[in-house]
């Protein structure tokens, strides 16, 4: 599933073609949403924001279009009249005099007032954005040491998206491998130098990813993994997916573990945190 730095990419790229432009035409393929084709025509995009996964295109109507790609959703942008190259199903198509914006195969969909945004099941209860320009290290650490979070493992807790948005399973590794905190550690346990390297690196690993499309590694190591004719598979990634792999940092085979059903990896030996 896409995490939140892929998100923001793709309304990024949604919002070069849509912001400041009229809507000449909105498509809905799901059939409870065909009434806000005309509603939506004629509007005007005024933002292409995210929260956490999901994407929020605001009209100057009033209107915002919630989307959330869960596993398969994909947001295409075109040249107005040209269609991608894929097999997926088309689920919204947004057209402006030059430019179309097209999800597909997403189903989690909805075009909200102002009011139903506010009250929104998944919103209303989901934390910080991990790329929100307000979120410091000060406030992760004060989350770490709020009740409902601090006797929780970090395995478990970096995927709650309460917690923060937009954490998800290859974050959750890099994070707590370049933290050298173990997944089975709670934030109640660790002292607080380890706790500030954890919110060090949960904004560093996340605002990098944004970056870089998704390499956790600094730009420095990559050149170097490169020069060595590593290829993207071997230089994207610190531990995660490398299981067996030796550490970058010091050689141990890296360790696969399943923790809220979800695959996590992390190095035995670098992630050692008393807890």
């Amino acid at each position: 599933m896409p995490e939140g730095p892929e998100i923001r990419r793709a309304a990024d790229r949604v919002g070069r073609v849509l912001v400041d432009n009229e809507i000449i035409a909105a498509e809905f393929r799901l059939p409870k949403l065909r009434r806000y084709e005309n509603r939506i025509g004629g509007s005007v995009v005024t933002q292409v924001a995210t929260r956490g996964k999901a994407m929020l295109t605001r009209f100057d109507n009033g209107l915002t279009l919630y989307s959330h790609n869960q596993l398969y959703g994909r947001w295409y942008t075109t040249k107005r009249g040209r269609l991608p190259n894929t097999k997926r199903s088309l689920r919204v198509a947004l057209h402006t005099a030059t430019h179309s914006a097209l999800l597909y195969s997403a189903s989690d969909i909805e075009v909200l007032t102002a009011r139903q945004l506010e009250r929104h099941p998944f919103l209303s209860r989901i934390g910080p954005d991990i790329l929100d320009s307000a979120l410091t290290s000060d406030r992760i650490v004060a989350r770490l040491d709020e009740s409902r979070f601090r006797r929780r493992s970090t395995g478990a807790l970096y995927l709650d998206q309460s917690f923060i948005a937009g954490i998800g399973n290859y974050l959750r590794s890099e994070i707590l491998y370049r933290a050298k905190v173990h997944p089975a550690c709670r934030p109640i346990d660790l002292d607080a130098a380890a706790l500030r390297r954890l919110a060090r690196q949960t904004l560093a690993i996340g605002k990098r990813s944004y970056v870089t499309g998704g390499v956790t590694m600094p730009r420095d190591r990559v050149r170097q993994l490169k020069s060595k004719g590593l290829t993207y598979a071997d230089y994207r990634f610190w531990v995660f997916g490398r299981q067996e792999l030796p550490c970058y940092r010091c050689g141990t085979a890296i360790a696969r573990l399943m923790i809220s059903g979800r695959r996590l990896f992390l190095c035995p030996a670098c992630q050692i945190t008393v807890c």
